[in-house]
């Protein structure tokens, strides 16, 4: 992975893949390090971007370096057109600290992923749940704060099956990323392969190529039907069953369900 990924990133080459995106008429969203922003912001804000996302294993309002002046997010969120999302924030004050930069979203999860290995290279490893609870209380602070402004809460990592997905909005999170639970999907260029977003690093790779399977197509793996009972098959499905099944009939309603800790069972 860091052979592959040591060829330098050509800007006309992202311009050309966003220009792809945006040709399919879906949403748009621009994808950059905190390190590589300043250098192809520009560029991707220019192929035509509905968001513009900042993520790296953390990021931090108040980032600190010796080597070089570190990304000011207030201020380039404030001068950007387009809605931005940070993170990855596994915390209730970093996520307060990312919330009051203006961004539209936070990102949460750190070291949790199928592929990541933070938790092994680094020590450092956030439990999903608690983290996005966390998060979702900052957002409570937040909103009393600036009277009523809403972040939404993106959970980032870990989230392996249709039951995972289900109690990341049950603590407080508005969407989810997906990763290996999207990347089993038999038209995933991938091809049952999955990689996580740190695996190429140059000196410190916390990453590594894991073998996810193919499952079902793309659609299928969303929205059914079904011929598994393993969760990884027609998420949207599972969530919606869930709700029903404790009595809520939207997200917002449901990230007030009452959550309880029990030993997990395989």
């Amino acid at each position: 992975m860091q052979a592959i990924y040591s060829e330098p990133i050509k800007p006309e080459l992202v311009s050309t893949r966003l220009a792809e995106i945006r040709a399919a008429g879906v949403t748009v969203a621009g994808a950059l390090s905190p390190q590589r922003t300043q250098e192809l912001y520009e560029t991707v804000v220019a192929a035509g971007v509905d968001l513009f996302v900042i993520r790296g294993t953390t990021v931090s309002a108040e980032h600190v370096s010796k080597n070089q002046k570190p990304l000011n997010l207030k201020e380039f969120i404030y001068e950007l057109d387009v809605p931005v999302i940070v993170g990855g924030a596994a915390g209730h004050t970093p996520a307060l600290h990312l919330m009051r930069t203006g961004a539209a979203g936070v990102l949460v999860g750190f070291g949790g992923g199928a592929a990541s290995t933070t938790r092994a290279s680094l020590g450092i490893h956030a439990p999903m749940a608690t983290a996005v609870a966390d998060v979702a209380g900052a957002r409570r602070d937040y909103m009393d704060e600036s009277g009523g402004r809403y972040v939404h809460v993106i959970a980032d990592g870990g989230l392996g099956s249709s039951g995972d997905i289900a109690k990341a909005f049950s603590v407080g999170a508005d969407a989810v990323m997906l990763g290996s639970t999207l990347a089993r999907a038999t038209d995933a260029p991938g091809r049952g392969w999955h990689w996580g977003a740190e695996a190429h690093h140059s000196e410190l790779p916390r990453g590594s190529r894991v073998e996810v399977g193919s499952v079902a197509p793309l659609e299928e793996i969303l929205y059914g039907p079904s011929t598994v009972a393993d969760g990884s098959v027609n998420l949207v499905g599972a969530l919606r069953r869930s709700m029903a099944t404790t009595g809520y009939s939207d997200l917002k309603e449901f990230q007030r369900v009452e959550v309880v800790v029990a030993p997990y069972h395989s």
